[in-house]
């Protein structure tokens, strides 16, 4: 495993990495840092999580002259939230040389990135479908970037981007590097690498799990009408730091964390109907800890990198494997361990095999948790609470209040008592959720993988925005993000 130091990286880039906790590469960054630095074009296959933007972003920083105060680097990302990470991460890499990143995004007011676009960015990171405005706007020209990145370029497909994409490209200079990276890598995403780079170094760091190996995976196998019950009995057994759930439309979003709250939980809810500032509120309560639970479309999460996240629940099973893998790997990152648990319907047990089998992780079966197993996580919860405070609270000033009270009851009444305060009993507030129909396998045959059965069902269909399955679509859905 290399250092940061083992790159020949100048002393602004390696104090930022050093200040940002970096010490090993991972084996992305170890494989392309090395060839971005050398000006020469990349493909990365690699999946979220594994340091690409590090990977990018390290040679952007070595290679863009400070002095030339002009957009020199444009990141082309499929959603605002990546956009957004994507951004502040560069700007911390950027901090000591002075490099400066802008984000560019649907969402936001046209009027202030224009104003923040005087400030003379070096590298601009966006969304095709705001960067097109600015470029037909002129608030933006492209004739002077010298380095260009498409990350998650797959997901760009997926969302209808490719076009946007091909006319971004055609606006830059033919005489660039080119970097991208994609988790797939499906026929139109190798034509478009065709067309517009040069003799690429392909770089792959798939392994055969391609899943988080530190995730803890499961299924449990429920009916429709029983699956919020199950979810509160995992959220009372589990007592998750923090979780996220994720919902297949954005109907069922609302729904759910509606209904969370109902019950005395701590949720909010994300998706692709949200303006950009309350997006923006709900992840910053989510990421302060504020909230406990959020819950999310697949669209919504796409690019989050938020930290601490020790539980996953998928209430509906993910459209497809990529998709699996794009939910899961919210948790288990930074080599700390995660939960990842799939509420599934009989009629869904045959998707959940397909996916599986394309990822490779062992989704093992897991008892429905019984009242009983809430109960006795909630007491569990309170007996810790209590152990806690004993080891790290101020509790002199209690201790005659205490004594006063075991002269007049005795010690194992009054503990009980106390741990019956503190226990959170499970509420079992009624609550409707409209029902969704269970994902149906098609029978044609998959024309990227050759198997039946990939894709298909309800969710593909218009009018469900905010779910996964988007892949075969050519026309730009209406669904997407700028």
């Amino acid at each position: 495993m290399l250092v940061f130091n083992d790159f020949g990286l100048t002393e602004p880039v390696i104090k930022a990495l050093n200040n940002m906790g970096f010490e090993e590469a991972t084996p992305i960054q170890e494989r392309a840092i090395p060839v971005g630095l050398q000006g020469r074009d990349l493909i990365g296959q690699a999946h979220t999580g594994t340091g690409k933007t590090a990977a990018f972003g390290i040679p952007l920083m070595e290679i863009l002259q400070v002095r030339r105060e002009y957009i020199q680097g444009v990141v082309l990302t499929p959603t605002r939230e990546l956009a957004v990470q994507v951004a502040e991460e560069l700007n911390k890499l950027g901090q000591y040389k002075g490099i400066r990143t802008l984000p560019i995004y649907g969402g936001q007011d046209i009027n202030r990135q224009i104003r923040a676009l005087k400030k003379r960015p070096h590298i601009i990171v966006g969304t095709p479908g705001r960067l097109m405005d600015h470029m037909r706007r002129k608030t933006i020209r492209l004739n002077q970037v010298s380095m260009v990145v498409l990350d998650e370029a797959d997901e760009m497909l997926n969302m209808g981007f490719i076009e946007d994409i091909e006319n971004i490209l055609k606006d830059i200079p033919a005489e660039r590097q080119t970097m991208l990276f994609s988790a797939t890598m499906p026929a139109p995403i190798r034509a478009l690498a065709g067309r517009f780079m040069n003799t690429p170094e392909v770089i792959s760091v798939e392994s055969r799990q391609v899943t988080v190996p530190n995730i803890e995976q499961g299924y449990i196998e429920v009916h429709e009408k029983q699956k919020f019950d199950v979810l509160c009995r995992l959220l009372d057994t589990q007592s998750p730091d923090r979780v996220i759930i994720f919902g297949r439309t954005k109907r069922r979003v609302d729904e759910l964390f509606e209904a969370l709250n109902k019950r005395g939980y701590s949720a909010e809810g994300i998706h692709g109907d949200l303006s950009q500032a309350r997006r923006d509120q709900v992840m910053r309560q989510f990421k302060e800890g504020a909230i406990e639970v959020l819950v999310a479309t697949d669209v919504a999460a796409r690019g989050l990198d938020i930290t601490g996240v020790t539980h996953i629940y998928n209430f509906d099973i993910p459209q497809d494997p990529e998709g699996y893998v794009h939910r899961v790997g919210r948790t288990g990152r930074a080599g700390k361990a995660g939960v990842a648990i799939t509420l599934v319907t009989p009629r869904e047990i045959h998707h959940l095999r397909v996916i599986e089998n394309m990822t490779r992780g062992r989704i093992a079966r897991r008892p429905v948790p019984t009242l009983k197993d809430a109960i006795e996580g909630q007491q569990r919860i309170a007996v810790e609470r209590l152990l806690l405070a004993v080891e790290k609270e101020d509790i002199e000033g209690y201790r005659g209040l205490a004594e006063g009270l075991l002269e007049e009851t005795d010690s194992v009444t009054l503990l009980s008592a106390a741990l019956k305060v503190l226990t959170k009993e499970p509420d079992q507030t009624p609550v409707k959720l409209t029902e969704e129909t269970p994902i149906r396998i098609k029978k044609n045959k998959n024309i990227r993988t050759g198997q039946r059965g990939y894709y298909g069902g309800p969710s593909s269909k218009k009018g469900n925005a905010g779910g996964s399955s988007t892949f075969r679509r050519k026309k730009r859905s209406s669904s997407r993000s700028y």
